[in-house]
């Protein structure tokens, strides 16, 4: 057999305990209840708000869209092709993103309060995060952002005191029929 060219890098006990090692799920656990309450509140609110879903579904989204492009026309907190990405493609379609948010923000809510697909549901949150960060609205996303990346990174062990303890091994992972020893 030939010798392979791979070197492998020792982890840091840190990131091995934070990352990899399921005594840190506690820890997850915390940051995950907290962070999907927060987009489970906020996702109830909009779907059970007229200007989101209801017979006025998109009044909210193109009241928000129309101040960030006046934002980005006054000051640099919104950039010009984004202001542009929300004028051509957002406000138009306001009642559709509106529909999607609401519910968006339910089910990454869902996910992680479950901790079931966590990563996923940590990433679509943190997608939304800079998204309302990129429209110029400042509030808790930066902080929603940052503990949805640590739960994204965290992925393996962020959901073992939830419902990726079974489902995990039962979907499976991409390499998980690689074998390192050839």
């Amino acid at each position: 057999m030939a010798q392979k060219d791979t070197i492998f890098m020792k982890e840091n006990p840190i990131s091995r305990f934070l990352l990899n090692d399921t005594r840190s799920g506690w820890l997850w656990l915390v940051i995950r209840l907290y962070v999907g309450y927060v987009w489970l509140k906020a996702g109830w609110g909009k779907i059970h708000n007229d200007a989101w879903v209801g017979e006025n579904g998109g009044a909210a989204v193109a009241g928000f869209v129309q101040g960030a492009i006046a934002k980005s026309l006054e000051t640099n907190d919104v950039t010009g092709w984004y202001a542009a990405f929300l004028e051509n493609m957002v406000l138009p379609n306001a009642k559709v993103f509106a529909f999607v948010v609401a519910y968006g923000e339910i089910l990454v809510g869902l996910g992680l309060i479950l901790g079931l697909l966590t990563g996923i549901a940590a990433f679509f949150g943190s997608m939304m995060n800079v998204s309302f960060l990129f429209a110029g609205t400042i509030s808790t996303n930066p902080i929603l952002f940052i503990l949805a990346t640590w739960l994204v990174l965290a992925w393996k062990v962020a959901g073992w005191y939830g419902l990726d303890r079974w489902a995990l091994p039962k979907l499976g992972t991409p390499w998980s029929k690689l074998d390192y020893d050839e």
